[in-house]
């Protein structure tokens, strides 16, 4: 389910997978990365987002 999130709100997902502060960084940033770059930089807040999700997963193993 984070999965499906983080393809549409990066920053929520972020910070639903522990780390808070690092999804309000992104949160403040993202809509101006959107609006600037014209969307071409919203797969990159995705794989982050992804990235962070699968470290977390990973680190409770």
């Amino acid at each position: 389910m984070n999965y499906l999130l983080a393809i549409l709100l990066p920053p929520l997902s972020i910070i639903l997978a522990g780390r808070p502060i690092l999804g309000i960084i992104t949160l403040i940033i993202w809509p101006f990365a959107l609006f600037f770059s014209g969307g071409l930089t919203h797969p990159m807040f995705i794989l982050l987002a992804w990235f962070i999700i699968f470290e977390g997963r990973n680190k409770e193993r």
